[in-house]
């Protein structure tokens, strides 16, 4: 059984094998957490964010993401992922579900067991804060069950309300 667990505090100090960073489509850090985990990582997550191809959509698209190394961060491994910018329509949704189970799928076949999800398009973006939250713990309690190897599910907010908001929707301990 995947042990999940809401967290307090700052993404870019867990030793999980995975923190998925809230990144935008250029891959290239920015504001929020995303800008605080290149921070942390140092240049060479850049660098190594860099080596993806350029799109029309940039280095990722909206609901996918990418697997690079950690830099100097305690993980192992960072998993890009770029939200939604929130419109209030119904792709919004389907895009951040998109955003957890492909980062999962991600983790899986990268043979990773504890991943550490930061909060998807809720700061700049604009999503609605409980909204994407029972967005990303609907979407992580449906895709655990086939995906085994995971054995850690970590959503980290950096801030009292989203921290109070997961705390609401997850299930107690068992």
């Amino acid at each position: 059984m995947t042990h999940t667990e809401v967290i307090l505090g700052d993404i870019t100090k867990l030793k999980v094998d995975a923190i998925v960073n809230a990144a935008n489509s250029g891959l290239a850090g920015g504001g929020g957490v995303d800008g605080a985990i290149h921070r942390a990582a140092g240049k060479e997550l850049y660098d190594e964010c860099m080596r993806f191809p350029d799109s029309p959509m940039g280095r990722c698209p909206a609901g996918e993401c990418v697997i690079t190394g950690a830099g100097r961060l305690h993980c192992k491994n960072v998993i890009h992922t770029v939200g939604p910018i929130y419109s209030g329509k119904p792709s919004d949704a389907l895009l951040l579900s998109n955003c957890y189970r492909n980062c999962l799928i991600t983790a899986t076949k990268s043979g990773l067991k504890s991943i550490a999800f930061s909060c998807i398009s809720t700061g700049v973006y604009g999503y609605p804060k409980l909204e994407a939250a029972r967005i990303a713990v609907d979407t992580v309690q449906e895709v655990i069950p086939r995906v085994p190897i995971i054995n850690s599910v970590f959503f980290v907010c950096f801030d009292d309300e989203n921290y109070t908001i997961y705390k609401k929707l997850l299930p107690p301990p068992v």
